[in-house]
């Protein structure tokens, strides 16, 4: 038993939440409104001796807080709660149990399994209904005092505008454990985030952004230790202040501030996918670690009548409340925290919908979005929301409040159905291409709120999307039961027999044209693009579409694979098609187009045509069968104009009116476009087949264009218009029509 100090803390403040060191002694604050006492425990400089239990003297408006002098820097922490084990009443008090900081800045290591860290006796044939004695404290890890200033010098966010956005979603462990030449103990670290042969690859394909995912302190699922396995992601957070321990390569919180900077002064922003829907404390049967055992009641929603089981949007077993304002406050504080202190550009929001859900479901105008679009510094930075939980009415798509971006699975998902050859996707396709302006054009929302992406984390890499037609997650221990069935993929070979790896010649270079037409389609369509880390290089996972415990070389990104001959032309395709974007600014425009603005005679700003030249029929947009698509778009640029004969350079007349062509074929067989009129000085910039072909003129015949498009491929025409006596066709600013798609 820890001796108690005979001197008692001192009062200390209620403000700020956590541990807080003022260079003469350290403030103690932490929030529960069901408590009947809450001690601070201090241990040795290892954390394995409790020096002091403290009780925390004073609880103002339900903060219990307490001072104690002469504590330093480094000191070792956690707290301990008193209060009525009643789980049918949703309270589970036990301060036998150790409980970490929810407000701590840094943590001793990770959590040690054991049953005793369970606020139930495991074997009791009454479940969770008997409290357990055991002490937890050797077991858990302990909140860390820490100095939080940097010398931040010039360092300033890049702020790059959402149409010029660019993300690459990575993991940040993944990134570095197989890149030579670093030394061992810093690969998958924030000291390797900033390794100058990263940020050159960054800079070289046209990146602007990096979305990482989660990097706060996480806890390892024990079913999953037990099979020799890790959680690899990380979407089970125990701590949401504090960096994962593992990602700290010299145990010092500057060493993510060093790479945040380093990153900043090439022009790269960090985005980090954050977890606020649910903790690692999972539902009735899950061990107690914080907020269970500070505050149950307050911290989760409870089933209404049933306050011992978890209301389960999430599907990972509870739910956080923040309906509660002092769990809206933590949720608020943590971003604040890696907003300023770390200089974080911006926050992807898992399961956001679970976010923005009320007493009636999910609400544009819920609490968590009213505080976050007001907050003075975070609603300056970019927010991204998964548009989905597992509730009712869960699926809230192009349903978040402006000042949200949201990743759009319907981008996804018609874009592999289309370049599949599945019938029926071409008008879903012309919707997705044109910024999924059917989903996102109201409350002045602008095409950058779609975050367009193939692939993702979750689920297949590009390589395996075109190499295994089914999922292939043996190695994860669940007889492949695991992971998504719907995965609208093909192994491309003649029969469908040939499942991942070959050396057929003709397969190979199938399957190559198929990504690179999906990667093509990607880059070129309107909307924030988002690329997943080595897909630019044909990363494969062996087909496992849910890799989500494979911390090891099937999820790591193999740099040496990247220098390879092979991986090659989707690099270079990489960084012409992000050039592209830049050059022709009618890929990246701020508003939605209706085809009622007319920037040239006979020319609209956006067009869908058939092979013939002409516009669809409305039973031509209903034929499944139909796999070609063109599509073109046509703006004005704002002071300056591409001009075709300096590929790279925007200069030229800034009269003259931009237009593209987009034509899509998904058949298998070539396909000749007939341009549509009025008939234009066509050149063509890009065809997915050859990625590597320099730009030229389109092909003519009679006055009248047209273009070959090979089969399972994309090709790009661009060309300049007059926009002498241009008409508007509507009001531009009529957005309250329904879009052409």
């Amino acid at each position: 038993m820890p001796r108690q100090l005979t001197e008692r803390l001192l009062p200390g403040k209620p403000y700020p939440l956590g541990a807080h060191w003022d260079g003469l002694g350290v403030n103690f604050a932490v929030f529960s409104a069901n408590a009947s006492r809450i001690d601070v425990c201090l241990f040795s400089s290892n954390g394995r001796k409790e020096l002091a239990r403290l009780p925390l003297p004073e609880c103002t408006d339900e903060i219990w807080h307490g001072y104690l002098p002469n504590a330093s820097l480094g000191t070792l922490y956690g707290f301990r709660a008193f209060g009525p084990y009643d789980p049918a009443r949703g309270h589970r008090f036990n301060p036998h149990k150790l409980l970490l900081d929810p407000y701590a800045r840094h943590l001793s290591g990770p959590v040690r399994w054991s049953d005793a860290l369970f606020g139930y006796r495991l074997q009791s044939a009454r479940g969770d209904l008997t409290p357990d004695r055991r002490d937890s404290a050797a077991n858990m890890p302990k909140g860390v005092v820490v100095d939080e200033s940097f010398h931040w010098g010039d360092d300033r966010l890049p702020g790059v505008p959402w149409p010029d956005t660019v993300i690459y979603e990575a993991h940040l462990r993944g990134l570095s454990m197989l890149r030579e030449g670093l030394l061992p103990h810093l690969r998958g670290t924030f000291a390797a985030l900033c390794d100058p042969r990263f940020i050159d690859h960054l800079l070289r394909l046209g990146i602007t952004t990096v979305e990482l995912l989660p990097v706060h302190a996480i806890l390892q699922d024990r079913f999953l230790l037990e099979r020799g396995l890790r959680n690899y992601w990380g979407y089970n957070t125990l701590a949401y202040l504090a960096p994962e321990p593992a990602y700290l390569g010299t145990s010092q919180l500057q060493e993510f501030k060093v790479a945040m900077r380093r990153l900043h002064a090439a022009g790269i922003e960090v985005i980090l996918d954050v977890v606020y829907n649910h903790t690692c404390e999972g539902n009735e049967l899950g061990p107690t670690v914080s907020w269970r055992g500070l505050d149950n009641a307050s911290y989760y929603r409870l089933m209404p009548g049933d306050e011992r089981h978890y209301v389960n949007d999430t599907g990972c077993g509870n739910t956080l409340n923040l309906a509660h304002p002092r769990v809206l406050q933590m949720v608020m504080d943590s971003l604040r925290y890696w907003a300023q202190c770390f200089h974080i550009d911006g926050f992807r929001f898992d399961l956001g919908t679970t976010l923005g859900r009320e007493g009636n479901g999910f609400d544009p105008g819920a609490g968590f979005f009213d505080a976050l679009l007001q907050d003075p510094v975070l609603s300056r930075v970019k927010l991204i929301s998964e548009p989905w939980d597992l509730g009712l009415g869960g699926y809230q798509l192009g349903n978040h409040p402006p000042g949200f971006a949201e990743w759009n699975d319907k981008f996804r998902d018609s874009v592999r159905r289309f370049w599949r050859g599945d019938a029926g996707q071409r008008g879903e396709l012309a919707a997705r291409l044109a910024g999924s302006a059917d989903l996102f054009d109201r409350r002045h929302r602008q095409p950058w709120a779609s975050i367009n992406f193939i692939t993702a984390h979750d689920g297949f890499t590009l390589a395996d999307l075109v190499s295994y037609s089914t999922k292939h997650n043996e190695a994860n221990g669940e007889d492949n039961r695991d992971g998504t069935d719907d995965n609208a993929s093909a192994n491309w070979s003649p029969d469908g027999s040939v499942e991942g790896p070959t050396d057929d010649p003709a397969i190979l270079a199938r399957r190559a044209r198929v990504a690179q037409a999906m990667m093509a389609t990607l880059l070129l369509a309107q909307g924030t693009p988002m690329l997943t880390a080595g897909d630019e290089w044909g990363r494969s996972q062996q087909g496992n579409n849910n890799a989500y415990c494979q911390d090891n070389a099937l999820s790591w990104l193999d740099w040496e694979q990247a220098q390879v001959a092979a991986a090659q032309p989707m690099q270079q395709m990489v960084r012409r098609l992000l050039a592209l974007r830049r050059r022709l600014h009618a890929l990246t425009a701020n508003r939605f187009a209706h085809a009622r603005h007319e920037p040239a005679p006979g020319i609209v700003d956006i067009a869908w045509f058939d092979t013939d030249g002409k516009p669809p029929a409305p039973e031509q947009w209903a034929n499944p069968e139909v796999r070609t698509l063109a599509l073109r778009r046509a703006a004005a640029p704002p002071g300056e104009t591409w001009q075709p004969d300096v590929p790279g350079s925007p200069a030229g007349d800034a009269g003259q009116v931009q237009v593209t062509l987009l034509l899509l074929n998904a058949s298998n067989a070539d396909v000749v476009f007939h341009l549509p009129e009025p008939v234009l000085e066509w050149q063509l910039l890009f065809d997915s087949s050859r990625p590597d072909a320099p730009e030229g003129a389109g092909g003519q015949a009679g006055g009248v264009a047209i273009q070959a498009v090979p089969a399972n491929s994309l090709v790009l025409l661009a060309a300049q218009a007059d926009p002498a006596h241009a008409a508007t066709a509507a009001h531009e600013a009529g957005h309250d029509q329904e879009p052409l798609t």
